[in-house]
């Protein structure tokens, strides 16, 4: 027996300022492909990793792909075994959710192989479980939107209950990643555990404004909603020239600006894409004076999420 396919995942913009935990959106790029061939073998193996520079593990048991493959096909008391190829193809320790779209990618690929049993909704826990390995937290902010597409709202985690919010159109996002490290698990374990109850009030409000601009398409509420008063400020202190690029971004048109995920990746949101560009070079002009590289994207955001290639 010989089954394969090819899935692509994208990035995601986890939080949209805000929305810790609860909201995320898909872009168009970059993002992550995973291959799998099935066979008789009853053995999941990990054939071909390109792109991770060597730092992601060959074992099938600790890699993210291969893991929740085999957690689907246990799920489903199949004895299938796999063959898997991940190519990475977005940077690592971004805040863009690489590790998210690599597992999406994974899942999105045996299912379709399966027949699509399972729709993209049930396999959204399996997905948190690659979560759960990659940064010790079973959060669904990235792996949702890299799988059902658009922009996604987490009501609620016990149960889980999530939401697809409409997409407006003439959104642009401006990603610029600079090259520092920020690693997802440290950049979780500086955030208190208790805030103000005036911080929670004005944070209600902002996620409330966020989710409201989106399903009334309003693009100025959405920008004036994104302001960030619990987790913004302790982040950006990792991330290098932070508030002289949110600056920089909001004079020259963004409408909000934020850290993506746990960052160092931050994003703008625009009404043009000429206007994204626009910032994204600006930033990354910055950054460069300052002695940073970094990789930049613009992207609407995708209203699909994982696809068959």
């Amino acid at each position: 027996m010989t089954k394969s396919i090819r899935v692509f995942a994208p990035a995601t913009v986890a939080n949209i300022a805000a929305g810790f935990d609860v909201l995320g959106m898909a872009v168009h790029t970059p993002g992550d492909e995973v291959e799998i061939t099935l066979n008789d073998s009853g053995i999941i193996t990990l054939d071909l990793i390109t792109g991770d520079e060597g730092k992601l593990p060959r074992d099938p048991e600790k890699n993210i792909v291969s893991a929740v493959v085999k957690l689907y096909l246990q799920k489903r008391n199949m004895s299938f075994g796999a063959s898997i190829s991940l190519h990475k193809k977005m940077p690592f320790g971004s805040g863009l959710g690489s590790s998210s779209a690599s597992a999406v990618a994974g899942l999105v690929a045996i299912n379709a192989l399966m027949e699509q049993p399972w729709s993209r909704k049930d396999l959204l826990p399996l997905a948190m479980e690659g979560e759960r390995l990659a940064c010790g937290s079973a959060h669904a902010d990235n792996v949702a939107p890299s799988l059902l597409g658009g922009v996604v709202l987490i009501r609620s985690y016990m149960p889980l209950d999530v939401v697809s919010l409409p997409v407006p159109k003439g959104v642009f996002i401006s990603l610029v990643y600079p090259h520092v490290n920020v690693p997802t698990g440290e950049a979780r374990k500086i955030i208190k555990p208790q805030v103000l109850l005036k911080d929670a009030i004005t944070q209600w409000g902002n996620v409330g404004g966020i989710v409201a601009g989106f399903c009334l398409h309003d693009l100025d509420l959405i920008g004036r909603s994104m302001q960030d008063v619990i987790i913004e400020p302790i982040r950006a202190i990792l991330i290098p020239h932070f508030y002289n690029m949110k600056q920089l971004a909001i004079e020259n048109g963004a409408i909000g600006f934020s850290i993506s995920g746990s960052g160092p990746t931050v994003f703008a949101l625009s009404k043009s894409e000429a206007v994204a560009h626009d910032i994204t070079q600006k930033l990354s002009d910055l950054l460069f004076k300052n002695g940073l590289k970094s990789d930049t994207f613009v992207s609407e955001i995708n209203p699909i999420g994982a696809k068959i290639l």
